[in-house]
This record gives structure tokens, C-alpha cells and sequence, in this order.
């Protein structure tokens, strides 16, 4: 005894196939990442602000750091057992250079980029309380949003952030955790 499907059953059965293939197709050979549009461009310049602070340490006096003052010194044995003898051990004053805040100046692409100048603080000569100018960072950044709203900030050089304009499209490759492989970025159509 032979089955016969109805012939809409049969047609309903090969459209359900052919859609599920079309999906699993789009899915493993369709264009990789996600569909973003850039939404936002900004650019922020750090620099690193260092005070002359004066710190207190101790050491073997014959290890003492450059510039150490207010030395006092006592003998005792090497606890570590490295040093055979008991030594000198100093406790001691040094002056340097730690970070004490950070200035930014920061805009978007109306703005040129520009470093920020911190007033700065003087002492005389050998004395704590100066400030310097120390490490300087730029960034430039781009917000990129897909159709369900999701967000990603991503830096690019200061060239690339020049070039790019608020409207573009993109796709982008996104983890299963949720973050974007920025330089791996590719114009879209879409």
C-alpha cells in the first residue's frame, strides 16, 4: 500500500526545506559581522600630569637610590642571610616624579584636536611640589550602532578618523561575547 501526501502538503514540506536551507546557506557563506552605521565621531588628548613628592624608603646604605637625603643609619644583621656580616641599613628621603592627575581636552569633529595646557605648579630648585608635563595620549574614536541598537566604540588613527563621516556604513566582525574586532572593519553597502 502506497502513502500519497496531498500536493499542498508536499509543497508546504519543500518550501519549509528550501527556507531552512536559504538560512543555513545565508548563515555559513552570506557576509560575515554585523551591519553597523556609524553614529558618532570623537577625539580626546590626554596628558599625564607628574608632582615632585618626597618619599621615604630604606636600604642597605651602600644601595642607596641618586639624591637620597635625611639619612639615618643603624647596623643590623641581613635577615635574607645574603649579606654575611651585619651592615649599615639606612632610612632615608628621596625626591621624584609621580603621577598625580590627568588633563584631557576633548570634542568631536567640529572641534580640531588640540592639547590640553595645564597651569603647572613651580617650587625653587630641589624642593617638592613642581609639576611636569609627562606621558601624552591621543585618542580617536567612532560609535557604531546595528538595527537593534547596540553599541561599539572603536579607535582608528587620526588619518582614518579624518576620512570617516557620520551615516557610513559598515560591517564588522562581533564575538560571541558581544565585542567588535575593530581593525577588522570593512565598508558595506547595505
Amino acid at each position: 500500500m502506497r502513502l500519497r501526501f496531498p500536493r499542498l502538503r508536499v509543497i508546504v514540506l519543500v518550501a519549509m526545506v528550501v527556507a531552512a536551507l536559504a538560512i543555513v546557506g545565508w548563515w555559513a557563506f552570506g557576509p560575515s559581522g554585523v551591519a553597523v552605521e556609524l553614529t558618532k565621531r570623537s577625539w580626546r588628548m590626554e596628558i599625564i600630569v607628574e608632582r615632585l613628592r618626597s618619599e621615604s624608603g630604606s636600604d642597605w646604605c651602600d644601595e642607596l637610590p641618586e639624591g637620597a637625603f635625611d639619612i639615618s643609619r643603624r647596623t643590623i644583621a641581613d635577615p635574607t642571610g645574603k649579606r654575611a656580616e651585619p651592615g649599615e641599613h639606612c632610612r632615608y628621603n628621596v625626591l621624584a616624579w609621580r603621577r598625580s592627575w590627568i588633563v584631557k581636552n576633548e570634542g568631536g569633529p567640529g572641534e580640531r584636536p588640540d592639547w590640553p595646557r595645564p597651569p603647572l605648579r613651580m617650587a625653587p630648585p630641589g624642593q617638592p611640589g613642581s609639576e611636569r608635563l609627562s606621558k601624552r595620549e591621543a585618542y580617536f574614536e567612532i560609535e557604531l550602532r546595528d538595527r537593534e541598537d547596540h553599541a561599539w566604540v572603536c579607535r582608528v588613527d587620526a588619518e582614518r578618523w579624518q576620512q570617516l563621516r557620520v551615516g557610513m556604513r559598515f560591517r564588522i566582525p562581533v564575538d560571541r561575547f558581544g565585542t567588535a574586532n575593530c581593525p577588522a572593519m570593512y565598508p558595506s553597502n547595505i
